[in-house]
């Protein structure tokens, strides 16, 4: 037997016991987890600046202090999340119990990513504890030094039965994926997001596949262009651009082009000194294939600022490309580093045709004072999300589902939205052994006034909770009448 048939196996018969039902369980291991997190920050923030050159500040905020947060959100609302859901009933069942139950899938593989080892690899992992889920956490092998401490240390906090860390490369997550699970948890790109599809396809199991794309950033030339292209060189080049959400690149009409460039080359200076190389929160490409890969897609593109580039450190400086087309070498797949490419449109009709010609991005970004032109973008296009007027700051808010669509991905997380994509939303009737005589419409011989009867109860809708308030409306009205009616006489009898 294979190491990953055994750890799926030996997590299968820990959930069967049914340990991870009771809330008070999840509890303990959500506190375990945010306890690891707390006390292992020193270890978390050296693997993060090994792996990607990222600062211990940039660590806190873009991979720890969101999982907090998560965990916190998750602590105080899992007794609400995992409560029974009423809903609405027909007048067939009035009198009966129906109610929507969630419950634990069974046992989930987590695949995360590299590029934000902590946060992209334990968020899901907070929706699936809550659920009642056991779950197997692969991380990147791409950024090993992340995964060695998840690895070494996570198994010290968590039950390491429910939730082992499994690591390796692709031999064992090929391994990982020729298992059952009952639900596969994958964040990536889009050729292995297919793959892993496709795995999951022989046992039937349902995936969640946060993939990326190129999210396009249309800024409108009557918009604060300073402003504009602050909150986008901010967005770009954080995680030195390797970010899923990152704006992809600028659609622009040419007249404000020159003022796009020189606003974000003055950016870059503030935000990285003028020399990027040397400055601490400005991090490294992950390794030198992508060094690579990245340098190519340059080619045939006008450099305007940046370019700078040293292979031994995996360094490329802030860069803004210019005379880019559509069918430019930058423009044929998703970036995923410190390149910025500006494609000039004649407005935004044709901003909006350039993005519907492609794939679905993850996010879309809109900079515009105009609210019918950002109302007319979110009409008209289609994408994981949509943010008007700033970057990236829509993945901190849990109340907002995050996914991908189309190319970009399927399914979601963040807060409730991690619980219920990670829970089974079974459907519960309780039915009386009463009332048989109400219950005979429904069985043979159907004559056509059974049919009219059923036409009736089965598709009235009642909305208990209205008719509840109903009642109690009506109950307090009926109070005020009699205290009315009561105090009338009493003031009648005084009077006399």
């Amino acid at each position: 037997m294979s190491r990953e048939l055994l750890v799926v196996q030996r997590a299968r018969k820990s959930f069967q016991t049914g340990k991870t039902k009771p809330l008070e369980y999840r509890i303990h291991q959500l506190k375990n987890l945010r306890r690891f997190i707390s006390e292992r920050q020193g270890d978390i923030t050296e693997a993060v600046r090994r792996d990607l050159g990222k600062s211990e500040n940039g660590t806190q905020l873009f991979e720890t202090l969101g999982l907090e947060g998560e965990i916190n959100l998750a602590l105080e609302k899992l007794s609400e999340w995992a409560a029974p859901r009423m809903v609405e009933k027909n007048l067939l069942t009035i009198s009966d119990e129906v109610y929507v139950q969630p419950e634990p899938l069974g046992v989930v593989l987590i695949i995360g990513a590299w590029n934000y080892p902590w946060a992209i690899t334990l968020q899901p992992l907070v929706g699936a504890i809550a659920a009642g889920n056991a779950a197997v956490i692969k991380p990147s092998e791409v950024s090993s030094h992340s995964a060695k401490v998840m690895e070494e240390l996570l198994p010290l906090y968590l039950d390491k039965d429910l939730y082992p860390v499994v690591t390796g490369g692709v031999s064992e997550t090929q391994e990982l994926l020729k298992q059952r699970f009952d639900h596969i948890f994958y964040t990536g790109g889009s050729a292995v997001g297919k793959i892993v599809m496709a795995a999951a396809s022989c046992h039937l199991t349902p995936v969640t596949l946060e993939l990326g794309g190129k999210s396009p950033c249309y800024i409108d030339k009557n918009c604060d262009i300073r402003v504009a292209c602050r909150r986008i060189t901010w967005g770009k080049f954080v995680n030195c651009g390797q970010t899923c959400i990152a704006p992809d690149f600028i659609l622009c009409e040419p007249s404000v082009q020159s003022q796009v460039v020189e606003e974000i080359q003055k950016c870059i200076k503030e935000f990285y000194t003028d020399n990027p190389e040397t400055f601490e929160d400005y991090g490294r490409i992950i390794n030198q294939r992508h060094f690579k890969r990245l340098m190519a897609l340059m080619e045939g593109s006008t450099v305007a600022v940046g370019g700078a580039s040293d292979e031994s450190q995996c360094y490329i400086a802030p860069t803004v490309l210019k005379d880019v087309t559509g069918d430019s070498k930058v423009m044929k797949e998703e970036i995923f580093g410190p390149l910025l490419p500006i494609i000039t449109v004649s407005g935004v009709d044709e901003a909006i045709r350039f993005i519907n010609e492609r794939e679905k991005p993850l996010v879309i970004y809109v900079f515009s004072q105009d609210n019918k032109l950002i109302k007319r973008v979110i009409a008209e296009t289609s994408s994981g999300a949509l943010l008007a007027n700033d970057c990236l700051v829509h993945f901190t808010v849990s109340a907002l589902p995050f996914g991908g669509v189309g190319n970009s991905g399927m399914g979601c997380y963040h807060g409730r939205y991690g619980f219920d994509q990670l829970s089974h939303l079974r459907s519960c009737l309780i039915k009386q052994l009463k009332m048989e005589g109400v219950n005979s419409m429904r069985y043979p011989p159907h004559s056509a006034k059974k049919l009219g009867w059923a036409r009736f109860f089965m598709l009235k809708q009642v909305n208990v909770c209205r008719l509840r308030r109903m009642a109690l409306l009506a109950t307090m009205a009926g109070l005020a009448a009699f205290l009315v009616k009561y105090l009338a006489i009493f003031v009648l009898d005084s009077t006399l």
